[in-house]
């Protein structure tokens, strides 16, 4: 047997804003995301169950509500069933080519449901309840420990471009209430001092071409944690433009404001030619005084993230200026010993982001089998009601 959204007199009924009804969503109400109001699409016809345990509240117009008829529909089953890939499959069809991804309303009501009848919805759902639980605590575990590992990366960091790798070597007061003691050979030095040309802002320009045979405009949003541009955020500027913020290897770029600020980036070759937006400036550094990738593990440490937190004590606005990064204190040990810092960093970090990697694998597999559970059971293609007898009998 197979339903629509719309069939039985509407029995499921989708609520746009249009109607000017009451928004209020309550436990077994099913709430899906219409449009996400960006150009990616992985947002848009996701589902939520409205749970007991969520306060009442009302939903806004980039949002649809799906009322499951209590006669016909198990809305945990429903719901899975809204979750599982083939919905996703279906969706990501509709919505592909699309500039801002937006799911219409009478498409998603016309969607075919299977729908066994409501004793064998509720065991298919008691049935996913459970399975699910189990991986999603085996996911939190896993998240856990990744949360775990990247707290060990960063306290390796801190200790060693703050402390160094010498536990015997002489110590003394930096200072700073921040830094605390460093090694008594190092010095604590500002960043206006330790560049080659004053900080410089990025250009201030729109993003609108996507020549690749121009210099790349590289956004905040463009780059990702492990310093690689992301291919599908490719903007370009003419190259009059993007001369004087061309970029050279080993430039430092630091975010100056909005949820991304204090964040630091490093500039490769590899991008190819680039120049660099307004919300980002850049740090070209005095390369006798200090490595640009002993600075840029520096900007990952404890001791950093500090320092920029009593910038932002007085702002409404998260907002670090050129004036006030000027005035970071780095440590700065021998040229010799950065060296020795880098090489041993490089090798002891390269160990845990391995570990890091190969615990996201693993939950990256237990999300695509639980998607492809929920995908099997409300589909029938696995037979849960003899299992969850046995269960509930024992």
């Amino acid at each position: 047997m197979t339903g629509q959204l719309d069939f039985e007199g509407m029995p499921l009924r989708c609520i746009r804003d249009s109607e000017k009804k009451s928004y209020v969503c309550k436990p077994g109400h099913i709430v899906v995301v219409k449009s996400s109001g960006s150009v990616s699409s992985v947002i848009t016809g996701k589902a939520a169950l409205v749970t007991n345990e969520m306060p009442e509240f009302s939903f806004s117009n980039f949002l649809m509500r799906v009322l499951p008829s209590n006669a016909t529909w198990d809305e945990r089953f429903l719901y899975a069933f809204l979750t599982s890939y083939i919905v996703r499959r279906r969706i990501d069809l509709m919505v592909s080519g699309t500039t801002y991804p937006n799911l219409k309303v009478g498409e998603y009501k016309s969607f075919e449901i299977p729908r066994p009848e409501k004793p064998e919805q509720q065991a298919i759902a008691d049935f996913l309840d459970r399975e699910t639980a189990r991986i999603d605590a085996l996911v939190e575990k896993k998240e856990r420990l990744i949360e775990l590992l990247q707290e060990k990366r960063t306290a390796l960091i801190t200790h060693a471009v703050t402390k160094g790798l010498d536990p015997d070597i002489p110590m003394k007061d930096s200072g700073i209430e921040w830094l605390g003691q460093i090694p008594a050979r190092w010095q604590a030095k500002r960043l206006k001092h330790l560049i080659a040309e004053p900080l410089k802002y990025g250009a201030n320009e729109a993003a609108t071409l996507d020549d690749p045979e121009l210099p790349r405009y590289v956004r905040i949003t463009d780059i990702d944690d492990s310093d690689a541009l992301r291919d599908e955020t490719f903007r370009s500027l003419p190259s009059n433009v993007a001369e004087p913020y061309l970029l050279e290897q080993g430039d430092v770029l630091f975010a100056r404001s909005g949820a991304t600020a204090g964040k630091t980036f490093l500039y490769q070759e590899s991008w190819g030619r680039c120049a660099y937006a307004g919300y980002l400036i850049r740090a070209r550094l005095d390369r006798e005084q200090v490595r640009p990738r002993f600075a840029r593990f520096f900007t990952a440490s404890t001791a950093y993230w500090q320092w920029l937190s009593s910038v932002f004590i007085q702002a409404t606005i998260q907002n670090v200026s050129a004036e006030k990064y000027a005035d970071l204190r780095i440590p700065i040990p021998p040229t010799i010993e950065q060296d020795k810092v880098l090489e041993f960093l490089d090798r002891e970090t390269a160990k845990i982001d391995a570990l890091i990697a190969k615990v996201g694998e693993a939950i990256e597999r237990l999300k695509e089998y639980r998607t492809a559970l929920i995908s099997a059971a409300v589909t029938g293609k696995i037979d849960v009601r003899e299992e969850t007898r046995a269960t509930t009998s024992g």
